[in-house]
C-alpha cells in the first residue's frame, strides 16, 4: 500500500463512537488492536456492504472519533477504474467521504551575532541562524515551556545534538525502530529547531529548550532510497489524530501534496483548537494542495527561491544550504522549503515561550512585521519578532 497507492481509496462512514481507555499507539498496527475505540455494529455492516457492492478489499481501517466516522482503506478490484469507483461512491448515501489514497512528499532538495554566546563549534556556519538574529532572540527566551509537534519521517533521536531533546516519538508507518533512527529528513528538520546549545559540539537549534514530539508519517521507498520521503493520506491522518491528544500548540508540516478532504478536515480541527500550523510552500510557489492551501496555516518559502512573486501571506525564511543534523551523528547542508518552515516553527516556539497568550493571528502578524528589506531581504527576524511581542520591562531571558 505504501508504494502502490494508485489502487487504493479511502472511504468514511458514520460511526458515533464510545471511547475506551487507551492511548495512541506508537505503530500503525497498534491502532487496529484493542483497547482503542469501539466500532459500531451499524458502521461495521455498512463497511461490509460497501465492500461487497463495489468489489473492494479492505486493507486497513481505523476510527476517527473527533469526526465521528470510521475510515477504511479499500483496494479496488483488478480492472476497475479508481475514478469511476470514487464517482459512484460519492453518490452513495451510506458514504460520508470517498477519496483517493493520495501521496505526499517532504519539501526538501536532494542532499547536496551580538547575542547569546554559544560554544557549539559549527554555529558560525549556521547562516540562517545568524541572518534571523536567533542568538539575539535567545537573550529573551530559548523556548522553555513551548511544545512543538513534528509530523515527518523518523529521526535519529539519539543524535549527540538531540539527546534529551525529543520528549516522545511515535511511528505511524511501521515498527522498524532501526529505520526510524536512520531517516534523514526528520533529523534535518529537528536539528534546525531542537539542536542543543552550549554542549561543545555541532550546532544550535532555533528553540533549544522547547519540547518536541515526533510523529513518523513519512518514509523513504525501499526501491529508491535516494529519492525524497513519501507519505499518504492514511499515515498523515493517523498522525494528525494522534497530535489532537497532545498539548502541542505548534505543528510543523514540512511536506506537501494534493488537496485532501480528510486531511483538511483534521487539520481544520487542530487549527480550531488554537494550534499554530507551519507548513512548507510546495515547489509551485503557490498556496495550493495540502497542507499549504488549508486556511489558517502559516506557509513558508525558502529565501532566494526564484519562483517569481510570492503568494499573499507567505513568509520567507532560510532554506538554502542550511547546516543541520544528519543521521549517524553527522552534520551536513540541506535545502528546501522544509528547512524554511522549520526555522519559522522554531521562532513560533520562542514566541509561545515568551508570550503564551498570543493566538495564531497575533503570532502571524508578528512574523510578518518582522520581515524588513534590510533583513536579507524580507526574511523573518527572530529578534525583532520577540522584541515586539514582549513589553520592554519584561524582556528577561526565559532560560
Amino acid at each position: 500500500m505504501r508504494d502502490g497507492s494508485e489502487r487504493y481509496i479511502i472511504v468514511a462512514v458514520a460511526n458515533p463512537l464510545e471511547r475506551v481507555p487507551g492511548r495512541a499507539g506508537t505503530s500503525l498496527s497498534s491502532y487496529g488492536a484493542p483497547p482503542r475505540y469501539t466500532t459500531g455494529v451499524r458502521a461495521a455492516r455498512l463497511v461490509d456492504a460497501i465492500a461487497r457492492d463495489y468489489g473492494l478489499r479492505e486493507a486497513t481501517a481505523w476510527p476517527i472519533p473527533t469526526l465521528n466516522v470510521h475510515c477504511i482503506v479499500f483496494e479496488i478490484g483488478t480492472g476497475a477504474s479508481r475514478a469511476e469507483v470514487l464517482a459512484a461512491l460519492s453518490q452513495d448515501s451510506r458514504v460520508q467521504l470517498a477519496q483517493p489514497l493520495q501521496d505526499f512528499s517532504v519539501q526538501s532538495d536532494p542532499p547536496s551575532a551580538a547575542g547569546v554566546a554559544y560554544n557549539d563549534p559549527y554555529m558560525p556556519l549556521q547562516r540562517g541562524f545568524i541572518d534571523m538574529a536567533a542568538a539575539q532572540a535567545h537573550r529573551l527566551t530559548t523556548g522553555k515551556g513551548a511544545h512543538v509537534a513534528v509530523i515527518d519521517t523518523g529521526a535519529q533521536t539519539d543524535h549527540p545534538d538531540l539527546q534529551g531533546r525529543i520528549g516522545a516519538s511515535y511511528n505511524l508507518v511501521d515498527e522498524d525502530s532501526q529505520v526510524f533512527q536512520k531517516d534523514r529528513h526528520g533529523t534535518q528538520v529537528l536539528g534546525i529547531m531542537a539542536a542543543a546549545g552550549n554542549n561543545l559540539q555541532g550546532i544550535v537549534g532555533l528553540a533549544p529548550e522547547a519540547r518536541f514530539s515526533l510523529y513518523k508519517a513519512c518514509w523513504y521507498p525501499a526501491t529508491s532510497p535516494g529519492t525524497g520521503a513519501r507519505c499518504n493520506s492514511f499515515t498523515l491522518a493517523k498522525a494528525l489524530v494522534a497530535v489532537m491528544s497532545s498539548n502541542a500548540r505548534t505543528i510543523n508540516l514540512s511536506l506537501g501534496g494534493p488537496n485532501d478532504a480528510l486531511l483538511t478536515q483534521l487539520l481544520g480541527q487542530l487549527i480550531a483548537q488554537g494550534r499554530i500550523v507551519v507548513t512548507a510552500l510546495p515547489p509551485s510557489g503557490q498556496r495550493t494542495g495540502f497542507p499549504a492551501g488549508v486556511p489558517g496555516v502559516i506557509a513558508v518559502e525558502a529565501a532566494g527561491n526564484p519562483k517569481g512573486p510570492l503568494a499573499e501571506g507567505v513568509l520567507v525564511a532560510p532554506g538554502k544550504d542550511v547546516l543541520t543534523l544528519q543521521p549517524e551523528g553527522r552534520y551536513d547542508f540541506a535545502s528546501g522549503s522544509s528547512m524554511a518552515a522549520a526555522h519559522v516553527s522554531g521562532i513560533v516556539a520562542l514566541l509561545q515561550s515568551a508570550a503564551p497568550h498570543l493566538d495564531r493571528s497575533a503570532i502571524e502578524e508578528l512574523l510578518q512585521r518582522s520581515e524588513t528589506a534590510d533583513n536579507k531581504p524580507f526574511m523573518v527576524n527572530a529578534e525583532r519578532a520577540l522584541a515586539t511581542a514582549m513589553p520592554r520591562d519584561h524582556r528577561l531571558a526565559g532560560r
